[in-house]
């Protein structure tokens, strides 16, 4: 007995009620189809159906069994969908959201390389220092640095980032290097805007805990970049996520301090809804923006 068939034949008997419905919609003999359920009943055991002059009805053992039929031909199917899918060009819209420096400085670049890989792929970027809800702005992807709070998505880590102390030679030279955190207090630094930036965050190595330490200085600005320049110039101490100080400190124009007394890293992951299928468009592009985050971090 072919078992595929006969469980495809058990579905259509119940969704068009009866034996002579189901035997056309399936382009089947009537006589065909009664065998067909006959041997299934007799394998299994059990009757699936009540059968009268009138009507079908399914008895509880059917019922059970229809359920269980129908959730193996769904996985069927979308096993079938997921092949053919794999095996085809990418194609279609992708919706994608990253920090902003790290969208510059790393995703971007990895779309362009993905788009001229795929030409039939086109791409909405949003970069954006705020987390964003996938679902609700329309997106398929997103890069994102820190713990996730979201249990819907599902979280490919890539990679983790530093939260770095900087200064430049030049401060270093005049003010000395920072040999504890703690020093921070007699000294100028470089702020954010927000309210938690007047604080800045390191771990104890000795003891293994995280503490604060209250700073202040000549600046606050809420751009990264800003500080970062302002920093380079010799204007005051700097806490940023070590990607945002890659290329100052790839010149020369900054240096880190404090390393002993860095927070735990933050994981950097890529995420996107909690669905079994995904179009091939998203399942390339997560692969190809895998491969590109772990190289670079």
């Amino acid at each position: 007995m072919d078992k595929l068939r006969a469980l495809r034949g058990l579905v259509a008997i119940a969704e068009h009620g009866s034996l002579s419905a189901a035997a056309r919609a399936q382009g089947s003999s009537l006589s065909a189809t009664v065998r067909l359920l006959a041997a299934l009943e007799e394998e299994l055991g059990v009757r699936l159906l009540n059968r009268t002059t009138r009507r079908l009805s399914l008895t509880e053992d059917g019922r059970q069994y229809l359920e269980r039929a129908r959730r193996i031909l769904a996985d069927l199917d979308e096993a079938d969908r997921m092949v053919g899918d794999a095996r085809a060009e990418p194609a279609g819209a992708l919706g994608i959201t990253a920090p902003v420096l790290f969208g510059q400085y790393h995703v971007a670049p990895a779309v362009t390389r993905f788009l001229a890989r795929h030409p039939r792929v086109q791409v909405r970027m949003l970069l954006l220092d705020r987390v964003v809800n996938l679902v609700e702005e329309g997106l398929d992807v997103g890069v994102r640095i820190g713990h996730l709070q979201d249990s819907t998505l599902i979280a490919l880590r890539v990679g983790r980032v530093r939260r770095v102390v900087l200064a430049s030679r030049a401060f270093l030279e005049r003010h000395g290097v920072p040999r504890d955190p703690r020093d921070l207090a007699g000294l100028p630094c470089l702020c954010s805007d927000n309210a938690d930036s007047a604080a800045w965050s390191f771990r104890d190595p000795a003891q293994g805990r995280d503490f604060k330490v209250s700073v202040q200085g000549p600046l606050q600005c809420n751009l990264v970049s800003a500080r970062l320049q302002s920093c380079a110039e010799g204007l005051g101490l700097c806490q940023v996520l070590s990607y945002q100080a890659a290329p100052l400190l790839a010149q020369g124009l900054l240096r880190t301090v404090l390393e002993d007394f860095e927070v735990e890293p933050w994981p950097v992951s890529i995420t996107y809804p909690g669905t079994r299928w995904l179009p091939t468009r998203t399942r390339a592009f997560v692969d190809h923006m895998a491969e590109e985050l772990r190289r670079v971090l």
